[in-house]
């Protein structure tokens, strides 16, 4: 996909081909829409992190909620988009020992109850051993600062998404 193909598509089409950059979140796609044309990957990408920027705590908060948890429930039951799954993979958290499986277990249930969403990290940045570190390290945030480290996380990874749809003209 280019994104003269994109600058050109009705709002429908650019849901379709747009929408689940933002993991169960087409809403995203949705309002950026009306920003078209792009000059840009960069650009587009700005669009749709503004439009969550402007959402409302509520629209944010539902936004982190539509993203699984690393290794949980929507994991085991093969529910995760094709993105989340692909990236979970390329961490290996697919492949956890028993006893990391027990341990991420425990650090989503404290995660969830403490701040309301799952956790989000750009897992391909990271190793194991690194995302079960920033685990651990943002339990101890804040509510206010781990909204923001999440926000920053999902942005993040929706860069990375938008890369690869629009590979090799991701350059820009």
């Amino acid at each position: 996909m280019d994104l003269a193909t994109v600058n050109h598509l009705d709002q429908r089409a650019f849901v379709a081909a747009l929408g689940a950059v933002f993991e169960n979140s087409p809403w995203v796609a949705e309002l950026a829409w009306s920003a078209q044309p792009y000059a840009s990957v960069t650009e587009l990408h700005g669009a749709m992190a503004g439009v969550v920027r402007a959402a409302s705590p509520a629209q944010q908060l539902e936004l982190l909620r539509a993203h699984p948890e690393l290794a949980g429930r929507e994991a085991r039951a093969g529910t995760m988009t094709h993105a989340s799954v692909s990236e979970q993979s390329g961490a290996g958290l697919h492949s956890l020992t028993a006893d990391e499986f027990a341990r991420i277990g425990r650090l989503n249930v404290a995660y969830r109850t403490k701040f309301g969403h799952p956790f989000i990290i750009t897992v391909r940045n990271h190793t194991r051993d690194g995302i079960f570190a920033a685990f651990e390290q943002r339990l101890a945030n804040t509510a206010e600062a781990e909204r923001e480290a999440a926000l920053s996380e999902v942005f993040t990874i929706t860069r990375l998404r938008l890369d690869a749809i629009f590979a090799p003209a991701a350059a820009n």
